[in-house]
């Protein structure tokens, strides 16, 4: 799982590979189709003590148009140096691979997606000689999602288009729309694409606003099998055979699996409140 709000930006690509050719077209970017992407190495150093490495790089494979590499980077800023590492990677990739690379810049807001999508140009002002146009993915040019149906449809796209409009003044809707739809389709999947949104966020005030989005929407529709419903199910009926254990109580083997198999939090709390002076278990079921 990721760390920090810039790895979020990037490395959902390596959780969905395909990802880019889902996003592009909602900002009117159109690539080949891929048929097969793989994860490359992203280290681009040479043998001189210079360290280059760009955040993510896919290889893609299409049907009808060759391959070639796409170089993902997350902005947070405006940074002249930028420019310089741009071109390097494109240069060596190119050398390395022989395959035509395409920059692909991510960012969370519309001064640094301007500033990104500016073209490279090098060499005399009467001559260019190397030209880099970066591909750019921001607030500006990607649509946020804010209809929760829509935003089922595609967890992976939904929860990268709240990323990149995560400094939007329409955050709120975007985040509820994509907490509805992580809530509504619960499991596994889900719980792992809330904690990458909780993460990729960054600012405090975002995250506590999502938190309490998923705890909302759990408490609004109890019994429903939901995302942090079925986990804060789990922890209660922790916490009660831990404290039955801790109090010496025996329970059998039956009495474990009927605590750990009730999916109703408010029985898991009537069964917690007699634990803490039960001294039997089958106190716990009385009726």
């Amino acid at each position: 799982m990721v760390s920090s709000p810039h790895e979020a930006m990037h490395q959902i690509f390596r959780e969905d590979p395909r990802l880019f050719a889902r996003a592009l077209p909602k900002a009117g970017i159109t690539l080949p189709e891929p048929a097969e992407v793989q994860l490359l190495d992203t280290d681009l150093t040479e043998i001189r003590p210079l360290e280059r490495r760009v955040d993510t790089l896919l290889r893609v494979d299409t049907a009808d148009n060759g391959s070639y590499l796409l170089a993902i980077e997350m902005q947070g800023r405006r940074d002249p140096d930028k420019l310089n590492s741009w071109t390097y990677y494109l240069a060596h990739l190119y050398a390395k691979y022989e395959l035509p690379p395409v920059l692909l810049v991510l960012c969370q807001d519309k001064s640094t997606a301007s500033w990104a999508a500016e073209p490279i140009r090098i060499g005399p002002s009467t001559h260019t000689s190397i030209a880099v146009f970066p591909l750019v993915l921001g607030p500006d040019n990607l649509p946020p999602i804010i209809d929760p149906d829509e935003a089922a449809q595609d967890l992976g796209l939904s929860v990268f288009s709240a990323l990149t409009h995560a400094k939007d003044p329409a955050l709120p809707a975007i985040l509820d729309a994509l907490a509805t739809a992580l809530v509504d389709t619960g499991g596994e999947i889900a719980k792992d694409w809330a904690e990458f949104t909780e993460i990729g966020l960054g600012d405090p005030r975002t995250r506590a606003l999502w938190r309490n989005l998923m705890a909302t929407y759990t408490s609004r529709f109890p019994g429903s099998g939901t995302l942090i419903e079925e986990t804060r199910i789990q922890g209660r009926a922790e916490d009660i055979l831990r404290l039955l254990t801790l109090r010496g109580v025996d329970v059998p083997e039956a009495a474990h699996e009927r605590i750990t198999g009730c999916t109703d939090l408010e029985t898991l709390g009537v069964w917690f409140d007699r634990a803490v002076t039960a001294v039997d278990v089958e106190e716990l079921f009385a009726p």
